[in-house]
């Protein structure tokens, strides 16, 4: 339950945040039309792959900690393949906020 108490408030501020965000600079860009839902699902998209991406960069992060303390001697190897998995869910995230700052000066 403690677990929850924290990774809850850190899920809502990751997709609020972002989402008023884009809103905000979509309307203000505007002049205060009607585009602020692309803002808000521009910023919503960008917070849930952040989300995804940090999920993904921790467990990996972690199995190749585990990796590494049962087998030292592989953990040249195993560093190596980390830090390049780890780029691959940041790309995406990199991905999902061009396209959504795209889609706000499209409108």
């Amino acid at each position: 339950m403690s677990k929850l108490k924290t990774i809850l408030p850190a899920t809502i501020a990751l997709l609020v945040f972002p989402s008023l965000a884009f809103a905000e600079d979509t309307v203000a860009a505007t002049g205060g039309g009607d585009n602020g839902l692309v803002g808000l699902g521009a910023g919503l998209a960008v917070g849930l792959a952040a989300l995804g991406c940090g999920l993904g960069q921790g467990r990996l992060a972690g199995e190749a900690m585990s990796g590494m303390a049962r087998n030292p001697g592989a953990s040249g190897d195993i560093r190596t393949s980390m830090m390049l998995g780890l780029a691959f869910p940041e790309s995406l995230v990199l991905f999902s906020f061009a396209i959504a700052y795209l889609l706000i000066d499209s409108f």
